[in-house]
């Protein structure tokens, strides 16, 4: 039997997923200790039950990890059949590698966590980076928003669309973007100078009076965008539309955007976006049908390949 259950982060898209399989949220009690520690207690039997729990990594994120492992240990716990970590946004996969001397690999880190505490597998979407399907000793399911995103796009009727990574690491994605809209494709050079700096030094590409496309996973402080926005408006573009499935913003990240060349954020409700109203002109695509799909088809042992087809 199949039962879903939310924790605190991102309850909108748990309910939409719900929905969408015709089925009610378990019951479940998040709480907290005077001291700040989180006390979890599932309120429904899922002893010998599919159990999926939906918790994206967003802001607060080191509440929202913790909080999941606790539910999770709680489900092994509870005698449930096997467990599904839904997560929409998987936080911490910045670090993947040690590019420098000394640093952790965090991505790693809390595939090892997940794994510890009893997870039985892994549904996300839009890694970060590809290679974390591989740090995880249980099957992962590995959605992309694209399907999604694009049938927007095409909608839309652009002009002249080109699609542009705003970073060498994201031209597989630029690539697989540029194929479905049969538009042309441009990269950006940059050179990150703090964490919240970004450089955007080389463009390769034309985009002299086309409408670029700016294509990326993950926006949170909105250096990387603006860089290559503001290049490629040097270089003549006539439109600037940015493709964002995780829309991390910061507070700090909305007046820059709204100073940036980029005039429509297209973004997914993977995790909550928590803006003032009339910021930034931002539409928002649901991928509830999408992982409601996914969790249907894992419940029933079937293949979630088909998910990738536009």
């Amino acid at each position: 039997m199949l039962k879903i259950f939310t924790g605190s982060a991102n309850p909108a898209l748990a309910g939409g997923i719900a929905r969408n399989l015709g089925v009610s949220l378990g019951h479940i009690q998040i709480n907290r200790f005077p001291d700040g520690e989180i006390a979890v207690k599932i309120d429904d039997n899922i002893r010998g039950k599919d159990v999926f729990i939906i918790q994206p990594t967003c802001y607060p994120p080191n509440e929202h990890v913790m909080e999941l492992l606790i539910v999770i240990d709680a489900m092994r716990r509870a005698s449930a059949a096997r467990i599904t970590a839904v997560m929409p946004f998987y936080g911490y996969a910045r670090q993947d590698r040690k590019d420098q001397p000394r640093v952790p690999i965090t991505a790693k880190l809390v595939a090892n966590l997940l794994v510890a505490a009893g997870t039985s597998r892994l549904l996300a979407m839009d890694f970060h980076a590809q290679q974390i399907q591989g740090f995880f000793d249980i099957p992962v399911d590995h959605l992309c928003a694209t399907p999604v995103i694009v049938k927007y796009l095409r909608e839309k009727s652009l002009a002249d669309p080109v699609v542009v990574s705003p970073d060498p690491g994201g031209m597989k994605m630029a690539y697989q973007y540029s194929r479905l809209l049969n538009s042309g494709l441009a990269i950006v050079a940059k050179q990150r100078i703090s964490p919240t700096e970004v450089e955007s030094y080389n463009l390769v590409g034309n985009v002299k009076d086309k409408t670029c496309i700016l294509v990326d996973d993950l926006i949170t402080t909105g250096g990387t965008l603006c860089a290559a926005a503001k290049l490629l408006q040097a270089a003549g573009a006539r439109n600037i539309l940015a493709a964002v499935t995780h829309a991390v913003f910061i507070p700090a990240a909305y007046e820059r955007l709204k100073q940036s060349a980029i005039q429509e954020f297209v973004v997914t409700d993977s995790v909550p976006l928590k803006m003032p109203p009339n910021t930034l002109p931002v539409h928002i695509l649901s991928v509830a049908d999408l992982f409601a799909e996914a969790i249907r088809r894992i419940h029933n042992n079937q293949s979630v390949s088909s998910l990738f087809n536009i």
